[in-house]
């Protein structure tokens, strides 16, 4: 089988070495034979991509390598397309990409880094550490208190890799955990579960509101204006999953109007944020710069382990575990 892994031009904290990949096929003995290549340019790309069964990339770049129509012509033996993100919305819409080619996610990667980053956020915005920033900067010594996590309220949409991960750990604090999904079946890590339909019913009842779902056109802005208002005065939101899906205008109106009393998030409109932005300003807002999945140590041998966890699954005729359905987006 030829594996062609296209690394990124500019990104050494997550480039997939050659060491790495051995360290892979020692974690995964009898995969069989393999070709792999490795580029982080154009002409590497160019050289590989003809006789190329397998791509793992990034998902900036799927749009960019495989314009619309280029498929199956230009890799004409490729069968499968493995991303090392679990979002895929930079490569959306799919209207480029073959019924003859799988795309995989690299789903399972980020639960345990971005539960970690989610419940440090919870937290964060339980003992009020954003207030305690903001009155910092002024010089001002002024007690803030608060209580323990035990038997708060999260409401976290999406429960997937981040959004589970996150879920784990709060239901550890004691909280009461609410997953809202694309679906009502029971989630191992949530108290109980709702329909995405279900969102307004749940909103008044979030102390905290976790955001973990991919964006698609169903996710776009799900967090709007209106149903920032339905969530009780004083509530804290965290968003792990994009900046498009919420109204970041209006986050940021609520948290002047004390309608949301703080908040924290990874992800921004645009990104990279400029200084001057108003995110960076407004009193209540946490901002870091999409980190939170991202485990500098981890990431790369999780990600080949979950490519191999596929290719064996390719090699069996079973379905692949990590397949993305491009009509849903995920």
């Amino acid at each position: 089988m030829r594996i062609h892994i296209q690394n990124p031009p500019d990104d050494p904290h997550f480039e997939i070495t050659e060491a790495q990949w051995a360290e892979a096929l020692a974690r995964n003995p009898g995969m069989g034979p393999m070709e792999v290549s490795f580029a982080r340019d154009d002409a590497g790309f160019a050289r590989a991509i003809p006789e190329a069964e397998v791509v793992l990339t990034w998902t900036r770049q799927l749009r960019a390598r495989f314009p619309k129509g280029a498929l199956p012509g230009l890799a004409p033996r490729l069968r499968v397309i493995a991303i090392t993100s679990a979002g895929l919305d930079p490569a959306a819409p799919f209207d480029w990409l073959p019924d003859s080619v799988a795309l995989l996610n690299n789903r399972g990667t980020h639960a345990d880094k971005a539960g970690e980053y989610g419940i440090m956020a919870i937290l964060m915005l339980h003992t009020r550490m954003p207030a305690f920033a903001d009155q910092q900067r002024r010089g001002e010594w002024k007690p803030l208190f608060s209580s323990t996590l035990e038997g708060r309220t999260v409401v976290v949409v999406g429960v997937g890799s981040l959004g589970g991960g996150i879920a784990r750990r709060a239901r550890a604090f004691g909280m009461r955990v609410v997953g809202v999904r694309n679906g009502a079946d029971p989630h191992p890590d949530c108290d109980e579960t709702h329909p995405n339909e279900a969102l307004e019913a749940v909103l008044p009842r979030a102390e905290f509101l976790v955001l973990a779902c991919p964006l698609t056109e169903r996710t776009r802005n799900l967090l709007s204006r209106e149903r920032i208002a339905r969530l009780p005065r004083g509530a804290r939101v965290v968003n792990v999953a994009r900046g498009p899906v919420w109204d970041q205008e209006a986050v940021l109106d609520a948290l002047d109007s004390g309608q949301l009393e703080g908040c924290v998030t990874d992800v921004a409109v645009p990104e990279p944020l400029p200084p001057d932005h108003r995110l960076w300003r407004t009193p209540g807002m946490v901002v870091t710069p999409h980190i939170s999945a991202d485990d500098v140590l981890r990431y790369n041998d999780r990600t080949l382990d979950i490519l191999m966890e596929n290719l064996r699954a390719l090699r069996d005729g079973r379905p692949l575990p990590n397949r993305v359905d491009p009509s849903r987006g995920y």
